[in-house]
């Protein structure tokens, strides 16, 4: 009888512990890695009225990992904050970069992106430790009187309330409205 008892509880007594297994908390660096997930224009119809022109939304979407959790500020941000990232860098969560391509060479251009950019704090009132994700980021590209569609791509890197910075990803290139 006791033996019939015993292998029923062995056989329990291995199933929990192989489940408990799989549930291990990653060990990711405190430094953010990204991975590029994608780009995607979608068409914005123009507004009514003056000043509402045709336009094209982009969104990036980045994949992140992060081993201590500390990814994001509170919005509105805290002014010693803002100083602390203007002075290292002058960037914030975001560091977006956007190339063109002119005369079959990539070259950096100046767009509405700008790079004084945050995300929320992505773990606001969870435990310190290790998080993955995914972020979009949107942003309007306008069509102006006369334009020229070029094939575009960017660079992207983030950082955390540490300002501890990811790896750089680029994305795959789309044509983009500017204006000739």
């Amino acid at each position: 009888m006791q033996r019939q008892l015993i292998q029923p509880c062995l056989l329990v007594l291995t199933i929990v512990l192989t489940l408990s297994s799989c549930f291990n908390e990653p060990d990711y660096p405190d430094a953010p890695s990204i991975d590029f997930k994608g780009v995607f224009r979608y068409p914005v119809a123009a507004g009514q009225g003056v000043g509402q022109p045709r336009r094209d939304s982009v969104v990036i979407t980045i994949g992140f990992k992060d081993g201590d959790g500390n990814m994001g500020n509170d919005i509105p941000l805290a002014k010693a904050d803002s100083l602390n990232y203007a002075q290292n860098g002058g960037w914030g969560n975001y560091e977006i970069r956007t190339f063109r391509l002119v005369n079959r060479q990539y070259v950096e251009a100046r767009t509405p992106v700008n790079n004084f950019l945050f995300f929320p704090d992505l773990t606001r009132g969870k435990p310190k430790g290790a998080i993955e994700g995914t972020l979009d980021f949107s942003q309007l590209f306008a069509y102006g009187n006369v334009n020229r569609m070029y094939p575009t791509k960017f660079q992207i890197r983030i950082r955390d309330r540490s300002l501890n910075a990811s790896n750089v990803i680029e994305t795959d290139t789309i044509s983009l409205p500017y204006p000739d």
